[in-house]
């Protein structure tokens, strides 16, 4: 696999054409005895021409903008199910309506140009957002943001906004009010000289590469101790592996073949998986809103459910990395106290070709002289759509092709690009397409159901689903009813009664059709820094196009000694 698009975070990463002989540049020495010439080089995905952007409010910002160079108020670890952690904010507390938002902000902050930071920047950024719906990407329904005093920032919402506590407090990037009240559009600028709060600030900048250095004002006393951060494209995996077992890379997260090995004879590379993303068959299921084909009888999806031979799948395909998904579509060891029937914590690991066949059979799907069924008229065949050199969902798409023609599927692999693939899925102009679903704005179930289950954000075939988010076309007023419910209260309790309803109507609809829970694979080279995350410690979500956690895993990394 060489593909980090899935996520949909590589969007925002940087882009930026860079030979391997310039990932070390001059004043770059690498390893040192102190830190004041430390340096290290970053690989997150990019590829292409440099184009910059360090807006964090519009797309395709470079990916260090959010976590390295801005913060948010709080943090979530999206590796763990911790409480938020205190960032720029220290505390916050909703009324008893889920309207009003107070938040104490963080004393002795200061910018990076050297002027302190207040809770008027945090009531200003969210002004900002509110006086402009181009930067709005939540669709926040702010009704004002006042400063009471300079710890106190009060934010008001006109509808109860308890369930978008994350994407207030932790997905908000916080801006200076003394240079963006100076911006005329801030859906406009690329922000070219930033200026935050963060570990990083931006030293350099060109066509090639561009290095980030610390910044010596940080509010985290000793943080951080890295000096320069470099940051680099490849062009493929291949490239990639040779990267990084010529010490060239120090950070990077990837699919590698044959991993161990690769690593065998490099005592001073290492890795960790963290898996958190659902690889998923999505489908067109709804032929009320245009969707044609055999996956729209909700016995074909059943049928695709127990047809899959996972096991086989993650060896094929998955390298034997992959991890266990559910049929809620929530992790299963991450998101235990969220799945209300422990039955379906899990999928299973081998097919059931006899109940797919049971299935098939009692939906009057009849096999034919080429072992293929049809029902009036219908052939049971389905395209499935996949982008051109992701290599393991290729692999996948053709072992599940051999595994479908036991039960009487014909299951028929595309490749187009990125872009291609994407606007099928974005328009609902496909049968079958593989993607994968997680990373939510924190690991609430809400993040996953509302914009993926919900009918507020589909369309009918040829028209945009809302917010990127219900591909599937997905229609059932009963799991409206229960979102709603859900968004609408922050006790807990009421909202696992919610997330029951919908687990119940999913399971059994499979919109979505779960195979594995997709590694995620991040190498390091420990030769010139430590304090990376590891299985015993995922301090942080270690993925090097991860926003937000970049800037956490660089506050906390060591030059080697």
């Amino acid at each position: 696999m060489f593909h980090l698009t899935k996520s949909r975070v590589v969007a925002t990463a940087a882009v930026l054409a860079l030979g391997l002989a310039g990932c070390t540049g001059s004043g770059d020495t690498g390893k040192s005895g102190g830190n004041g010439d430390s340096s290290i080089t970053v690989f997150n995905g990019a590829n292409g021409a440099i184009v910059e952007n360090w807006n964090p409010f519009i797309p395709n910002f470079l990916q260090p903008t959010s976590g390295a160079i801005h913060e948010a108020l709080f943090w979530y670890n999206m590796a763990t199910d911790a409480p938020p952690q205190p960032m720029l904010g220290t505390a916050y507390r909703w009324n008893a309506e889920g309207t009003e938002l107070t938040i104490t902000t963080r004393e002795g902050v200061t910018w990076t140009d050297g002027k302190p930071f207040t809770a008027k920047d945090v009531a200003f950024t969210f002004d900002l957002i509110r006086r402009n719906k181009a930067i709005n990407a939540t669709n926040l329904q702010i009704k004002s943001a006042v400063a009471k005093d300079d710890k106190t920032a009060v934010l008001t919402f006109g509808v109860k906004t308890f369930t978008d506590e994350a994407a207030i407090i932790g997905h908000t990037p916080i801006v200076p009010e003394h240079i963006w009240s100076k911006i005329g559009d801030p859906s406009k600028t690329i922000n070219p000289n930033p200026v935050g709060t963060g570990p990083y600030k931006l030293k350099t900048f060109s066509a090639q590469s561009y290095v980030l250095e610390k910044n010596p004002s940080y509010w985290q006393a000793g943080k951080p101790q890295i000096q320069n951060v470099r940051f680099i494209s490849l062009a493929t995996a291949d490239a990639a592996s040779a990267a990084l077992t010529a010490g060239q890379v120090d950070w990077m997260t990837s699919f590698l073949p044959g991993l161990d090995q690769l690593l065998k004879n490099h005592k001073e590379l290492t890795y960790v998986n963290t898996p958190a993303m659902t690889t998923a068959i999505f489908t067109c299921s709804n032929a009320a809103l245009g969707c044609t084909g055999p996956q729209t009888d909700v016995a074909v999806r059943q049928a695709i459910y127990h047809a899959l031979n996972r096991d086989q799948l993650n060896k094929l395909a998955g390298g034997g990395f992959a991890g266990t998904a559910s049929p809620t579509m929530l992790l299963p060891e991450r998101d235990k106290k969220w799945i209300a029937d422990p039955a379906q914590a899990t999928i299973p690991g081998t097919a059931d070709v006899a109940k797919a066949n049971q299935i098939l059979d009692a939906a009057g799907w009849v096999k034919g002289g080429d072992g293929i069924r049809a029902k009036g008229g219908q052939r049971l065949s389905m395209t499935i759509q996949t982008v051109t050199g992701w290599s393991d969902y290729i692999s996948l798409n053709d072992a599940m092709a051999q595994q479908f023609k036991e039960v009487g599927i014909e299951l028929k692999p595309s490749q187009m690009s990125w872009n291609e693939w994407s606007n099928n899925q974005v328009q609902g102009k496909f049968q079958l397409s593989l993607d994968s679903i997680g990373l939510g704005a924190n690991s609430n179930p809400y993040h996953t159901y509302q914009p993926k289950y919900s009918s507020a954000t589909t369309a009918k075939v040829g028209e945009a689903a809302r917010n990127s988010g219900n591909f599937a076309r997905y229609d059932n007023p009963v799991v409206d009813r229960a979102v709603q419910a859900a968004a609408g209260t922050n006790d807990e309790n009421v909202q696992k009664e919610q997330y029951k309803i919908i687990q119940q109507e999913i399971v059994r609809d499979l919109p979505y059709i779960p195979v594995y829970v997709n590694s995620l694979l991040t190498e390091f080279n420990t030769s010139r820094a430590t304090g990376w995350p590891s299985n015993e410690d995922k301090y942080a979500l270690p993925a090097s196009w991860k926003i937000w956690d970049n800037g956490i895993v660089l506050a906390n990394l060591k030059p080697a000694q």
